[in-house]
């Protein structure tokens, strides 16, 4: 078997399943990495996401011990919707899913990608040992990638590639194939620091280092109650956050629709935030089912809905707020659409938060209740 015209064949075949980059590289432990996530548990700046222990993310060949190469890919993402895309407007507000979290659920698409990929793989190669692994698996897809040559990992810790930006998903297949490796990208970062300048909650700790429990992308799929700090912050977002990719200078004008999997829904990646209030779980799953920002389920999205009417003050909404904190079971929705109707500040919100606190007996929900009503005197103190 020939390993470099193997290898030529599989860049080629990958150019024909909708894979846009493809690199490879070792299957050797990430050394470097590893010293970093030893680092980032002992701070507590985890997001409870990541899956395996420290050695399982970094020593390849505990996952698949005949490991010898590991293949990475990348297929690019829209970073923009059409221009006549729906807007907010006073009377219908609108939230707004990261753009990678547009069209398709990524996790599916290139799964089915690397399984072609495979197949065309062991059609060559008759003992190949493969294992497929798409952002939920133990391996760092963005490690992987940067030293299969794919792009770099910025001071935000995304991946960048030269063609496409940051705006790519990531995957990677470990095989006991020795590929040559590609070369590694040099950061390309130097002194700027646009994107820990411009995280809204100083999550960027430092370039490279990410405190997962400040990011708001991390936050909007929490499912408790949202610490006020970063409610302030989280603006009319419903599931992640692109600020510190849409600041990045490797990111300007780079816009591709390369794939009709990702392109974005109208009433999907802009949703309209009222009736998601009370959406049932059949019409969440008809309507946000296919995205990857469904995973958490309908809660975490209710609640930063809520959190997004209370952001725009809209008056519209206090009706639809005071029926889902009268009725809703969920404290968490509860709390927050009292504390909502607070932000919003209206006699009726007010009267209505008042009533809900006699009948309440979730001490949770009335510490919302009452944070609901002192935005009362905040904004009276305001108005003298």
């Amino acid at each position: 078997m020939d390993i470099h015209q193997l290898k030529q064949e599989i860049i080629e075949y990958s150019k024909e399943i909708g894979i846009d980059k493809i690199g490879f590289t070792t299957a050797d432990i990430f050394t470097e990495l590893k010293e970093r996530l030893i680092r980032h548990e002992e701070l507590g700046f985890q997001s409870g996401f990541e899956k395996g222990t420290v050695e399982e993310r970094t020593e390849p060949r505990r996952l698949l011990p005949e490991a010898q190469s590991i293949i990475s890919i990348a297929v690019a993402y829209p970073s923009r919707m059409r221009k006549d895309a729906p807007k907010s407007t006073k009377e219908e507000r609108r939230g707004f899913f990261c753009r990678a979290s547009w069209g398709m659920d990524y996790h599916d698409v290139l799964r089915e990608r690397l399984r072609k990929l495979e197949a065309f793989i062991h059609e060559k190669v008759e003992d190949a040992v493969t294992k497929i692994m798409v952002d939920t698996g133990e391996l760092s897809d963005k490690a992987v990638a940067e030293r299969a040559g794919i792009g770099f990992v910025g001071k935000n810790t995304i991946l960048i590639t030269e063609e496409y930006g940051s705006f790519v998903y990531l995957g990677e297949m470990m095989t006991n194939i020795p590929f040559v490796p590609d070369n590694q990208v040099e950061d390309g970062c130097g002194d700027c620091r646009k994107c820990i300048d411009a995280c809204p909650t100083g999550a960027i700790v430092q370039g490279g280092q990410l405190n997962a429990q400040r990011c708001i992308g991390f936050l909007t799929q929490t499912k408790d109650f949202l610490a006020d700090e970063f409610r302030v912050k989280l603006g009319n977002r419903v599931y992640g956050c692109d600020t510190c990719q849409l600041v990045c200078p490797y990111n300007l004008k780079k816009d591709f629709h390369l794939h009709d999997e990702f392109e974005p829904e109208d009433d999907v990646a802009k949703p309209k935030l009222k009736p998601m209030l009370t959406i049932s779980n059949r019409e969440f799953k008809e309507t946000f089912g296919h995205i990857a920002g469904a995973w958490r389920g309908k809660k975490p999205l209710q609640r930063n809905a809520i959190i997004g009417l209370g952001h725009y003050r809209d008056q519209t909404a206090v009706s639809d707020l005071i029926h889902v904190m009268k009725n809703d079971p969920r404290p968490v929705i509860r709390g927050t659409a009292a504390w909502s109707l607070g932000k919003i500040g209206t006699e009726e919100a007010y009267e209505a938060i008042r009533i809900a606190m006699d009948k309440e007996k979730d001490e949770d929900v009335l510490f919302e209740m009452e944070k609901g009503l002192a935005f009362q005197e905040v904004y009276a103190s305001k108005s003298r």
